[in-house]
């Protein structure tokens, strides 16, 4: 089944692949992700920010990780304190 029809059946899928690198470090904190949308932004921010882009700003990142908007992106950010307090808190960070 493709992804379009995955969201709009609200069905459950993966995370779309970006580059292996990313994919494989941002893997270690995929189980602190409800939801897909979220664990997807939080690769593209990885893989934005090791772009060779100048300014690192969400819409810069936005086109070069191929996203139509930047909004998700900023919703992320401007949503995730909670998850980033739980890993503070649990301690729980992969070792790497």
């Amino acid at each position: 089944m493709d992804v379009e029809l995955q969201i709009l059946k609200h069905l459950a899928r993966d995370a779309q692949p970006t580059v292996a690198l990313v994919d494989e470090y941002c893997a270690e904190y995929k189980d602190l992700f409800k939801e897909v949308r979220n664990y997807e932004c939080f690769k593209y921010l990885h893989l934005g920010i090791i772009s060779p882009i100048k300014r690192k700003s969400l819409p810069e990142i936005a086109k070069v990780v191929s996203i139509n908007s930047a909004q998700s992106l900023h919703h992320f950010i401007a949503n995730s304190d909670c998850l980033f307090r739980k890993v503070t808190e649990e301690g729980d960070l992969p070792k790497h």
